[in-house]
């Protein structure tokens, strides 16, 4: 791994953060484990199961911190995620996004014989019929589109005609539902937040009656958000949450008042730093992290730390960042590190090969990120 060989000697010497190569991407491992915590007992306290989605952080290495704390598995978004992580020793495994086509479908149909705890969400008769034909057992449950139209089956109807044909294929287990609120969950004020979910939650309250009545009750009511994550809790129709931003703390997710309080009881645990590369303008200094370093799509990263307050970024291409201060403050000198937030974890993520886990200012450990890059 080139992050283990340019850091490995790294680890353990105090201080060693500092050396670090930039950009680089790191993980405040205090954080990281508080935010770990603090979800699992707000999770067993509402008498919900914990299954966190594994797209937000794609590692062996904090989904078995998860596991450890109480979560009865993760999340994948895409079969190759659930493929690296099988063969890093992760289970109990929920691919959360159809798997369509012969390749994919045989894909799934190898995993499913080997990965402990493995469930899939389908959303059609031809989904479902493919799985069956493999003859090989499969746990399914039935995806819900909460309204977003991009994935899930679209009415309540479908939802009962699907669960019928997974219910009486010989190979295939049905499990459930899945209904994710995803275009909610970055409400930022509370209040909205929360009517927006009790409306969608009136209609998977709806179909789950229809399944009931029908002799399909779910096992599994699984969905939810970081963002929705006490609304849901509160309104008690999910048995299973599946958040994932809560262990990082993105800009999108910090920029939400999650419990109506204005306070945060997640912490921000991912950063990349940067360093100054060029001085030579005495209103800004261009730092060694541009478009390569961070997704872009939710703005410009917040400067963490090791600039002046109220410093602001600014894209300069694919390797550059400018950094530019306050009016009249000077900018961090020629080779000092600057920390950023990412503004979206999950693609930041995806642009990096290994975590750089630190207490303080040493390096502790360095993670792979063994699902990075599996988008099929």
């Amino acid at each position: 791994m080139y992050a283990q060989d340019l850091h490995g000697h790294l680890i353990g010497r105090q201080g060693s953060r500092r050396d670090l190569n930039t950009p680089a991407l790191v993980v405040d491992l205090d954080a990281l484990e508080r935010n770990i915590a603090a979800m699992a007992a707000f999770a067993k306290a509402s008498g919900l199961t914990l299954r966190p989605h594994a797209k937000t952080h794609k590692s062996a290495a904090i989904a078995r911190l998860q596991r450890a704390a109480g979560a009865v598995g993760v999340c994948c978004a895409k079969l190759g995620e659930a493929e690296a992580l099988t063969d890093a020793g992760v289970d109990g495994i929920l691919i959360t996004s159809p798997v369509v086509g012969a390749p994919a479908v045989g894909r799934l149909a190898a995993l499913a014989a080997r990965a402990k705890g493995l469930m899939a969400s389908v959303d059609s008769p031809a989904a479902v019929a493919a799985l069956a034909a493999t003859g090989v057992p499969m746990t399914l449950l039935v995806d819900i589109d909460p309204g977003i139209h991009r994935t899930g089956v679209a009415t309540p109807d479908d939802a009962l005609a699907l669960a019928r044909q997974i219910d009486a294929a010989p190979s295939l287990t049905y499990a459930g539902v899945q209904f994710y609120c995803g275009s909610q969950q970055h409400i930022e004020d509370f209040a909205a937040r929360r009517e927006a979910i009790i409306e969608r939650t009136d209609y998977l309250k709806g179909i789950i009656a229809l399944l009931t009545e029908n002799g399909l009750k779910p096992s599994y009511i699984s969905g939810g958000g970081t963002g929705t994550h006490r609304i849901d809790a509160e309104l008690g129709v999910f048995n299973e949450l599946q958040v994932g931003s809560y262990i990082f703390m993105d800009k999108q997710y910090a920029d939400c008042d999650l419990a109506g309080d204005g306070a945060q009881a997640f912490e921000t645990s991912l950063l990349v730093d940067a360093r100054v590369i060029s001085a030579n303008h005495p209103m800004l200094v261009t730092v060694d992290a541009g478009f390569k370093a961070f997704a872009t799509e939710a703005g410009p990263p917040p400067v963490f730390s090791g600039a002046p307050e109220g410093s602001q970024y600014r894209f300069m291409g694919d390797e550059h960042g400018a950094l530019i201060p306050p009016k009249g403050v000077a900018p961090p000198a020629l080779g000092e590190v600057v920390t950023f937030a990412a503004p979206h974890c999950d693609p930041t993520v995806n642009l990096y090969d290994a975590y750089h886990a630190v207490r303080g200012d040493t390096l502790a450990e360095i993670w792979a990120i063994e699902g990075r890059g599996r988008s099929a």
